[in-house]
Formats: C-alpha cells, structure tokens, sequence
C-alpha cells in the first residue's frame, strides 16, 4: 500500500533511497520520525502498549477479588507465560516466512476480540476459568505479535536510522509501563473492569487502523524452516560459552525466586491496603526504577567491571524484595519495587551487552531486537 501524503511520497519503495541518505547524514534525535510509515507504527506501538498494561492490573486484581486465592494469580501468570514458552520458536519462523505486516494485522485483531471476550465476562460474571482460557488464547496471539512486530522494525526505516528507532520503541515500551498500570488503576477504580478491558480493545483497533497505511520495504521471505542444527545452535553456543551461561542462570533465578509483581493484588488487598490505584503505582515502581537506571547509565562511562556490578545488582535485587516482602507500609514497599527495576536493568544492560559482544555475527538473527 502506498503512502499518498504529499513529502512522504519521497519514502515510498520507488523513491525513498535519496532522501534516506540525506536524512540520515545528519544527526537528528527524531530521525526515524522523519519517515511516515515508522510514525504510524510508533504511535500505534506506543497505544497498544498502554492498554496493555491497564489490561495487566484489571485482569490481576479481577481475578483476586473473585477468588481471593494466590493460587488464581498463579494460574493468570501461567495462561500468559505458557504460550511464550510453547510457540516462541514457531513465532519467529512465521514472522521469517510470511508477510510480517499481515502477521501484526491479524494477531492484533485476535487481540481486540480477545479484550472484547475478557469485558462480555466480567460485565456477565462468568466464571473465572473462562478468564484463563482468553488469557491463555490472547498470549498465544501475543507471541506472533510481537515476533512480527519485532522482526518489522528494519522494514520500516533504513539501516542509518535503525538504532534510532529502536530506541524510541524502547522508550515507548518503558513509557507505556509506567504510564498504563497507574492510569490502569484509576480506570478499574472508577469505571470497573469491564471498561478497561473496553478500552484495551479500542487501543487495539486503532494500532490496526494505524498500520494500514504502512508501506514497509520488501523482506527477505524464508522459501523453508529452519533445520534442527541451526535450531539447537543458539542453546549449543549458550552451554558453551560459560560467561553467557552464567550471566543468564544467575538473572534468570533471582528473577524467577525473587519477582513480587505477580502477587501485587494481595499485598495491595490484605497488607498495603491501597486498592486498585495502589495497584497500578506498585506495578509502575519497577519501569520507574528501570527507567531512571537506564537514563544514569547512559550517560556513565562503559562499565569497567561488569562482572562485580551483575553480581550486586542481584544481590540488590533481592536485598530489596526480601524488604518488599515483610514491608506494611506503602511507600516502603513503592521504594523497593523501584530498587528491583533499577538493579534489574543494570543485569539486564551487563546481559544484553556480553551477549551482542560475545555472539559470532552470523548467529545474529537480522532485525532482531
């Protein structure tokens, strides 16, 4: 599909190469914005994003105060988290084979219907088992969204302006976790549930609408699968490369024995007693944190012992949730989840940088984030 928007006929496929060189010379801040089909992606991406997270706190404290049970809260974790861990692979090859912008469009429809299908039961009061099914169904959709859109970025802007959108799209994603969980929790506090999951659906439908007008640059489209060797080669190289592994072990158990979010509803129920406005501050306070670390980081000097500060950060991380844990009062509870975000995104920073450092180009996956 064309763009039909006077200046932006000079990005469309045929004419767009001149024009990409002369804004990309120049050192702009906004470059990726200078191309139309990128700024419909950004504000569409940056919109479902935000009912996205006000969809997580309604669901997470619908759920406990139908049941009151944490088990329940375990269940909602595992409906989301399941269809990550079973259709990861299969997302990827789908987003490698076929149209990346007709994957985004129809997972992100099945996404509406889904937040559709999550307001008919709350507003109806069907039973909450029902609740896991779409939570489970609408992931599913998630996982090949996400790989699509993921995988899209480098057809939206050329090679010079990549880095830059990418950056905005990181920004966008820690500004829709601050922003959607607390404005979440004033939405189920005066509206009720029903509406909020309304308006996910509505945020929804319009990244839809936005992504019609896009015209992204042709991708290279696998003709097959990939084979099994190649499949297994990233985990081979993972067991083999014993700095990686243990960079990813240590976070990966200190988030998985240590993360609190999951039982928020409770603490903000039965010991904080905020209410669901509480909710959506407590769920904010990790971005917050992870977003201030991310700005102080970026304008240090490159880490010299990377290594040591891996290791206090998970001690601080968990420093933190052990305080979070036996804290009664709301403000000592928000200033330890903020702690948790800010020293889980130095491992996450420590993490990503030894990993893109120590990784053979050519198991580089192009256009992936």
């Amino acid at each position: 599909m064309a763009n039909e928007h006077g200046t932006d006929n000079e990005l469309s496929r045929e004419g767009r190469s001149t024009t990409e060189v002369e804004l990309c010379k120049i050192h702009d801040p906004y470059l990726a914005f200078r191309f139309a089909d990128y700024r419909y992606y950004a504000i569409g991406n940056l919109i479902s994003v935000l009912g996205r997270a006000m969809l997580a706190v309604a669901i997470s404290w619908e759920v406990f105060q139908r049941t009151r049970s944490a088990m329940a809260l375990g269940w909602v974790g595992l409906a989301q988290a399941l269809p990550i861990i079973l259709f990861a692979i299969p997302a990827g090859q789908v987003a490698d084979q076929f149209s990346r912008k007709r994957v985004l469009m129809i997972t992100q429809l099945l996404s509406v219907l889904g937040s559709i299908g999550l307001a008919f039961i709350s507003r109806n009061h069907a039973p909450v088992e029902w609740i896991f099914v779409l939570l489970f169904l609408t992931a599913s959709a998630q996982t090949f969204n996400w790989a699509a859109r993921n995988s899209l970025m480098p057809n939206l802007v050329p090679a010079s302006a990549f880095s830059n959108a990418v950056t905005w799209s990181s920004n966008a994603l820690q500004i829709g976790c601050v922003a959607g969980p607390a404005i979440g929790g004033f939405l189920v506090a005066w509206f009720g549930f029903s509406w909020v999951y309304g308006f996910d659906a509505f945020c929804g439908l319009l990244f839809f609408l936005l992504l019609l007008p896009i015209s992204a640059k042709p991708q290279v489209i696998r003709s097959a699968g990939i084979g099994l060797g190649e499949l297994f080669s990233g985990i081979r190289f993972v067991w083999k490369t014993k700095i990686i592994l243990a960079t990813i072990t240590l976070d990966l158990f200190a988030v998985m024995l240590g993360g609190a979010t999951a039982l928020l509803p409770v603490f903000a129920s039965d010991i904080l007693h905020c209410g669901p406005i509480g909710l959506g501050w407590l769920r904010a306070a990790p971005s917050i944190g992870a977003v201030g670390t991310g700005l102080m980081l970026a304008h240090l000097p490159p880490m010299k012992h990377a290594g040591k500060a891996l290791f206090w950060a998970v001690i601080g991380f968990g420093a933190a949730t052990v305080v979070f844990g036996i804290s009664k009062s709301f403000w000592l509870s928000m200033s330890m989840l903020f702690l948790t975000g800010a020293f889980d995104n130095v491992s996450v920073m420590v993490r990503l940088t030894l990993v893109q450092l120590l990784t053979p180009d050519f198991m580089k996956k192009p256009g992936a984030l």
